[in-house]
Order: C-alpha cells, then structure tokens, then sequence
C-alpha cells in the first residue's frame, strides 16, 4: 500500500510563501490524479489544486494566481508552493493520491497564516 508523507507547513505572516510536499512510499507515475485539499474549522474539507498523470493542472477559484502544483516522478514527490498567503488560507491540507479504485490520503499538515 502507498503512504503519503507531508511537511512544509507551519505559521507564515500574511503575503509570505510557503512549499508543501509530499512524498509517496510508492510510485507516483501511474496514479490517476495527485492533489491537494484543504480543511478549516467548521468547514467542508475543499479541493485547492490537482495535477493528473498527464500533468494537467486545475485550482480552486480562490487560489488561482497564487497556489501552484507540481510533481517530480523520479522523486515520488508532489509539491504544493503558495505564495501571496492569506489569513482565509489557513487550514489542514492534506495530499491525495488516486490509483483508481483505491484512494490514499496524507495525516495533514498544518498551514497558519497570521501576522
């Protein structure tokens, strides 16, 4: 089975960066989609930004110009570089990766934006 293994996050002040990643145990070739989600307090957990085994990108409305996502195959490992933070940006996100039929989730790593 695949592990997904997070770090990056902390507290960063408002307009700072920050870069999650997130390393698989396994392969990351040949999943069908990797992203990232995101869950705040009282909220519904949220896409924020997806990359496919094509390397096809989408982002939540809210993140766009801001959030990137990327992956590097040989390293198994999916990155997450936000610039511009905002205090709404902060929230657990957690990395996933789909094998269809299977679905693997990171633990969630802690983002703070906070002056």
């Amino acid at each position: 089975q695949v592990q997904l293994v997070e770090s990056g996050g902390g507290l960063v002040q408002p307009g700072g960066s920050l870069r999650l990643s997130c390393a698989a145990s396994g392969s990351i070739f040949n999943m069908y989609v990797m992203g990232w989600y995101r869950q705040a307090p009282g909220k519904q957990r949220e896409l924020v930004a997806a990359i496919t085994r094509r390397g096809s990108t989408n982002y939540a409305d809210s993140v766009k110009g801001r959030f990137t996502i990327s992956k590097d195959n040989a390293k198994n490992t999916v990155y997450l570089q936000m610039n511009s933070l905002k205090p709404e940006d902060t929230a657990v996100y957690y990395c996933r990766a789909e094998d269809p039929p299977r679905v693997y989730w990171a633990k969630g790593t802690l983002v703070t934006v906070s002056s």
